[in-house]
């Protein structure tokens, strides 16, 4: 049996996959403890698809015709150089991936720079980016700051925007496991969903009321001087700035906004408060809004408040795919070298460019993944390399997406499948299946490890590693002499300080190695002054509200057996099985003003475009229409953005009707 990292959520299950039979079992030890969902269970499913890309593909008028590696890379190189000599490098943009190894991340963002532009980015961009930028704001690092084990020693958990049941279901194991042990669990959504049947509180909000909520808490917590003076006083600034700020937030306040009682809030305030220890879990229903960054400081100054960091608490923004946070850590993010480095801190700059054998590094911050359609649209961009991503199902508004791809001179998508991105590609690169390649993995807590390979790559495809090592050579970049992954490996170990003693070999045999350890901010902060910040926000408003034209907010949410834009679990027939067919969720009051009964085809608009699918009448809020994200509900999604870069996926006004 291979020990190989599970290819889907960012909780970074191990799997053993049998070689011959391509079987898969649960591995039994770290992280994931004899565990495993639906997911992991079937992921070899994908590896035998029919559907893979088998050989490189050429786009020759409206046809894909087969070429060799040799003419594609070459192909491909040529055309790069031909735009950065006409335009420079910055007409040229990258895109990472968040399901690639950290090894192929290093080598896409290396690729990038040395070519000459900050344009790489990964889809983090799209759903914890606010989070990174929250956190690095408060605490000087943008990372979760607790390992897994750590939530079943609390006692209590505060769940917020966030339904493990569905997402990370053995993270939910962890959950339950704290509340046999007496833990109290407070969960905070816009409806009910399947993880707050296991709570003691069930906090059911209105949509894009997060702030206001969290605000009320910490005003209880501060008015009942429940907070923790000695933590406070000698790890923490900017108390008296958030006590101001939130003692116009009463829970009288919050019960008209939020529209959850003003008792409860102060019981599940006082229990939290009390508690003594405590998580703090979020997810995208916290990020992907307007106010993303500031909901995500709320909930940092709730933790702050009580000195739930380090050995009392910890911060979880959980993160949905298996190497999101490799991708980010190994610096393919426009804004931040490896190690989330700013790109202007000059020292470790020249550091990485001497690893690499050049004198210095571009300065200039890139586009993010969100801004590079508009830079496409005005012809700033000329041509694109994606790596493992689908922007044509998975950004916000993806109609202005599909314009903008039409217009490159050059699109390259290096994939598995023939995605709907890839439709627009004059190259496809057919890439390896994660089981199909060795390398290693962050998963959410940052706990690196190493994936084996179980299986020969089918057809004619290639580990990525091995795809962007010809390209880099090609291109005439300096130290693309790869003839190994364990070689990339060594190398980004050399960048981080933590990692410069440790060997490939050590990670082989571990369970993991974290980085940089395994609790942060347990003597002191990543900050100058070695301070956590306490940072005040007042409420933001939703980019664009509910009317007579559009009365009904929709949002989105995941669903257990899918996977972002399906590509993989809708090629896994157990997995199709296992899910049925989507369905928009609405209230009974709505549905039945409607005449909608579930099973009914509806039709749901917003300003930006029309779907339909079939209705299932729910326990959901009235005004509320809920959508699973895997399939076309992007054509209907806001683009407005936050501070970081993320659209705000979790609120549009919308209408619906009977079709």
């Amino acid at each position: 049996m291979r020990k190989v990292v599970c290819p889907y959520c960012g909780f970074g299950c191990n799997i053993l996959i049998d070689p011959t039979t391509l079987k898969v079992k649960p591995y039994r030890g770290e992280p994931n403890r004899g565990k495993l969902c639906p997911k992991g269970l079937h992921a070899t499913e994908i590896v035998k698809s029919r559907e893979r890309l088998k050989r490189p593909l050429k786009r020759v008028g409206s046809s894909m015709v087969p070429i060799s590696w040799g003419v594609a890379i070459d192909e491909i190189a040529k055309k790069l150089l031909e735009i950065r000599e006409l335009y420079g490098p910055n007409a040229v943009a990258f895109l990472a991936s968040s399901k690639v190894s950290n090894e192929e991340n290093y080598l896409i963002q290396k690729i990038a720079r040395l070519f000459g532009t900050n344009n790489i980015d990964n889809c983090a961009r799209l759903c914890h980016e606010a989070s990174v930028h929250a956190l690095k704001l408060s605490l000087g690092t943008g990372a979760q700051t607790n390992p897994y084990e750590d939530i079943t020693k609390f006692k209590s958990v505060l769940i917020w925007g966030y339904n493990p049941a569905e997402t990370h279901p053995v993270v939910m194991d962890y959950i339950l496991r704290t509340k046999r042990n007496g833990a109290k669990i407070i969960a905070v959504d816009v409806r009910e969903t399947r993880s707050m049947a296991f709570a003691d509180y069930k906090l059911v909000i209105r949509p894009g009321t997060d702030i206001v909520l969290a605000n009320a808490l910490a005003h209880v917590i501060i008015e009942e001087e429940l907070y923790n003076e000695e933590f406070i006083r000698s790890r923490t600034t900017g108390f008296s700035e958030i006590r101001m700020a939130v003692k116009k937030y009463t829970p009288k306040y919050a019960e008209i906004v939020t529209g959850v009682p003003a008792e409860t809030i102060e019981e599940v305030a006082r229990e939290f408060a009390l508690a003594g220890s405590g998580a703090v879990m979020w997810g995208m229903g916290i990020t992907q809004h307007v106010s993303g960054v500031e909901n995500a400081l709320a909930l940092i100054n709730l933790a702050l408040l009580l000195g739930y960091i380090g050995e009392r608490g910890g911060l979880y923004p959980m993160r949905g795919q298996n190497n999101v946070q490799g991708a980010a850590y190994m610096g393919a993010l426009s804004e931040f070298l490896p190690g989330y480095v700013p790109l202007t801190d000059e020292k470790f700059r020249k550091r990485v460019a001497r690893l690499w054998g050049v004198d210095d590094l571009p300065t200039e911050r890139g586009l993010y993944l969100t801004e590079l359609w508009d830079a496409v649209e005005k012809g700033d961009v000329k041509a694109l390399y994606i790596v493992g991503e689908n922007p044509a199902v998975s950004e916000a508004d993806f109609t202005r997406v599909r314009r903008a791809l039409r217009k490159l001179d050059l699109l390259v998508a290096q994939d598995i499948f023939p995605t709907r991105t890839a439709r627009y590609a004059h190259y496809l690169l057919p890439a390896s299946a994660f089981c199909e390649k060795a390398g290693s993995y962050m998963n959410s807590e940052r706990r690196i490890q190493w994936s084996e390979k179980a299986c020969e790559p089918a057809y004619d495809s290639k580990p990525d590693w091995e795809i962007l090592t010809m390209l880099g050579r090609v291109l005439g970049l300096p130290g693309f002499n790869y003839t190994s992954v364990e070689e990339i490996t060594a190398e980004y170990f050399r960048l981080f300080p933590e990692l410069e003693e440790k060997s490939v070999e050590e990670l082989k045999k571990s369970e993991g190695i974290f980085l940089p350890k395994k609790r942060l901010h347990t003597w002191e902060f990543a900050t100058p002054d070695g301070k956590a910040r306490f940072m005040a926000v007042e409420r933001i408003a939703p980019w664009e509200s509910p009317d007579e034209d559009y009365p009904f907010v929709l949002t989105t949410v995941r669903l257990i057996g899918h996977y972002n834009t399906g590509e993989m679990t809708l090629r896994s027939p157990s997995l199709v099985k296992l899910m049925g067919e989507p369905r928009a969720l609405i209230s009974r009051e709505d549905a039945e003003r409607l005449g909608i009964k579930s099973g009914d085809l509806v039709e749901i608009e917003t300003r930006r475009g029309k779907i339909r699918m079939r209705a299932e009448v729910e326990n959901v809020p009235r005004g509320l229409v809920v959508v699973p994200f895997h399939f076309k509900v992007n054509r209907l999604t806001s683009p407005a953005l936050n501070k970081a870069g993320t659209p705000e996926l979790k609120f549009a006004a919308a209408r619906i009707r009977k079709v």
